[in-house]
């Protein structure tokens, strides 16, 4: 049967790497893992995710990673408003 499936980014990236590692289509691959998952009889599946941590360096004059999800909010609120201040002119 074909059908459209949505797959989070992270894990279409873990499916293709493990499907060249052994060496399987992806299609394949994605039809026994979910074979596997929906016979596993746990009432919790585990998934084993490596996390590989980077390390970005010595930051730029002015640029605090601790506050990047402060910016991305502030970035955020500004957008919304633009938009909104738009939807509110004449003609729309």
């Amino acid at each position: 049967m074909r059908t459209t499936l949505t797959i989070d980014d992270d894990l279409a990236g873990i499916l293709r790497r493990k499907a060249r590692e052994l060496d399987l289509p992806f299609k394949e691959l994605v039809n026994t893992a979910l074979r596997k998952g929906l016979a596993d009889n746990s009432t919790e599946m585990q998934l084993q995710v490596v996390v590989r941590p980077h390390d970005f360096g010595t930051p730029r004059a002015g640029l605090d990673f601790d506050r990047l999800n402060q910016l991305v909010d502030e970035l955020a609120v500004e957008d919304y408003l633009r938009k909104a201040t738009q939807d509110d002119s004449p003609g729309h």
